[in-house]
Formats: structure tokens, C-alpha cells, sequence
């Protein structure tokens, strides 16, 4: 992918918040706060404009490393866009997590949720890079 136009990554990054609002909204939104143990009082006093803001900028961020890596291994295709997007969290993001859920012993049912989001987000952000180079 020589030539991609790093304003892709912009767009990319969009997608990737308005994905979970979705899948952290109607799509998941009570099956995750229930799995998460996660109560009304503990909602209250949260800062939404901090956490929606810079859950905004790791999209940002995680799209521009998508970017980057797509242009260096020469994506010249969608099947191997869709292998390294897809790959990048198979490979790294979802193990990670799972070590992280496995020694905090949380439920199998709230790892689903969660890595089905980045893998989710990461096949179209890869998608979207790819379309908009």
C-alpha cells in the first residue's frame, strides 16, 4: 500500500469509536455491564467527557499503527488487508487481553465481548485504510 493517504486514518479512527458506541451500547451494553458487575452508583460521578475523549485518541492511535503497518508490509490487496488487520488483533491484542483476564479471573463471557470489539473494529478499520488509500 505505497501510496495511502495518512487522512485515512482519521475516518478509520471515527469508525472504530462510533463501532463502540454501538457495541457497547444496544449491540452489548447490558450483557457487558452485567459481566463487568458494573452498578448505577458506579456510573455516577464518572468523567464521560475524559473517557469518551480519549477513548476517541486510542482509536486514533490504534488506527494510525494500523496504517503504518498495512503501508510496510505493501497491502496491496483487501485479502491481505483483511489478514493483517485481523491478525494484528488475533495475534497481539486479544492474547494480551486474555492474559489480563485470566489473572484477574474474569468471566469468559466479558473476554468475549471485549476481543469480539477489537476484532471486530480491527477487520474494518483495516477494511477502511485499505479503501481510502
Amino acid at each position: 500500500m505505497p501510496h495511502l493517504g495518512a487522512w485515512a486514518i482519521l475516518p478509520s479512527g471515527i469508525l472504530g469509536f462510533l463501532v463502540g458506541g454501538l457495541w457497547y451500547g444496544p449491540i452489548f451494553g447490558k450483557a457487558w455491564a452485567a459481566a463487568r458487575g458494573m452498578t448505577p452508583q458506579m456510573k455516577q460521578g464518572a468523567n464521560m467527557v475524559l473517557i469518551f475523549g480519549l477513548t476517541f485518541l486510542l482509536n486514533l492511535f490504534s488506527s494510525a499503527v494500523l496504517f503504518h503497518v498495512m503501508g510496510r508490509v505493501g497491502v496491496d490487496n483487501i485479502h491481505l488487508a483483511i489478514m493483517v488487520a485481523g491478525g494484528a488483533a488475533l495475534g497481539f491484542i486479544i492474547p494480551a487481553m486474555a492474559v489480563n483476564y485470566l489473572f484477574s479471573r474474569m468471566s469468559l463471557k466479558l473476554f468475549l465481548i471485549d476481543a469480539g470489539y477489537w476484532l471486530v473494529i480491527y477487520h474494518l478499520m483495516g477494511l477502511l485504510l485499505f479503501y481510502l488509500r
